[in-house]
Parts: C-alpha cells; sequence; structure tokens
C-alpha cells in the first residue's frame, strides 16, 4: 500500500471571510499541491476543505499520514465523529453538527484509506505546516485579487 503523507491548512481573514486551503500530498519524491478559495467562509470549513480535497485527490487506497494544526479537525474525526453519527448528525446538546456536510464528506472518504491522524501546532516553524500556510494565504491574495479586478 503506498505511504502519503499529506500537509494540510486553511486560513480566513475575518470569520466569516474571504477564506483558503492547502494541501500538499507527498509520496515518496512524487509531490502534489492543491490549493483553493472561497468568498464567505469560516476557518474551520476551510480546515475540513483542505483533509477532504488531500484526501479526494488519491486515486487508490494509501497509508496517510495527515498533518493539521486544526483541533477541531483532529479532535472531530477521531473523537467527534462516531457520536455525530450514532445521534444522527446532533451534538451531545441535541443540536445540528456545524459543518455536518463537509464532516460527512470526510468521514466517507476517510473510509477508503488508512489514516493516522496528526495535530501539529501551528505557526511553529514546522516545514510542512509552515509552507500549507502559506499556500492558503495566496489562495486568499488570489481570490481578493481577482475579485478587486472584477470589480474595476
Amino acid at each position: 500500500m503506498t505511504r502519503v503523507e499529506i500537509w494540510t491548512d486553511g486560513a480566513c481573514r475575518g470569520n466569516p471571510g474571504p477564506g483558503g486551503w492547502a494541501a500538499v500530498l507527498i509520496a515518496g519524491e512524487r509531490e502534489k499541491i492543491l490549493k483553493g478559495a472561497a468568498e464567505h467562509t469560516t476557518n474551520n470549513r476551510m480546515e475540513l476543505t483542505a483533509a477532504i480535497r488531500g484526501l479526494e485527490a488519491l486515486r487508490r487506497r494509501c497509508h496517510v499520514r495527515l498533518h493539521t494544526d486544526s483541533e477541531y479537525v483532529k479532535r472531530g474525526v477521531t473523537e467527534w465523529l462516531p457520536d455525530w453519527k450514532r445521534r444522527g448528525w446532533k451534538t451531545s446538546a441535541r443540536k445540528p453538527v456545524k459543518n455536518a456536510d463537509l464532516w460527512q464528506e470526510l468521514d466517507a472518504l476517510a473510509q477508503r484509506h488508512e489514516i493516522e491522524w496528526r495535530w501539529v501546532r501551528g505557526h511553529a516553524g514546522i516545514a510542512g505546516n509552515e509552507r500549507v500556510d502559506r499556500l492558503a494565504n495566496e489562495a486568499i491574495d488570489e481570490l481578493v485579487r481577482f475579485d478587486a479586478s472584477d470589480r474595476s
């Protein structure tokens, strides 16, 4: 089974506001960079989107080590998800789970692979994390520039 390292990050300017996400996939000597943006979103949605897009890019079952600086993503997948599913996508307070659409997509993709979820401290000089942070912010910059030029 192919081993893949995936580094993910999401960013948002304002929360909600324009947001960006990035994922870098590394398998041996091969590397794939993915990034994108949304005009009006939240940081949590961008963090989830980064993980989704990274996993979605895999064409066959892989052993994945997915790095995220989002405790929301890490804890959501490893701790909260089974209870949410059991309760019909409700929290313990019986309220609808926020971002359930993305959690359901991430859950379906995660079933296809063997994943080791790794939390890393953000903005701590960890090369892979710093790189995806830069890429996610570049995606926002590109969106904002495009949006501004569209209005002129």
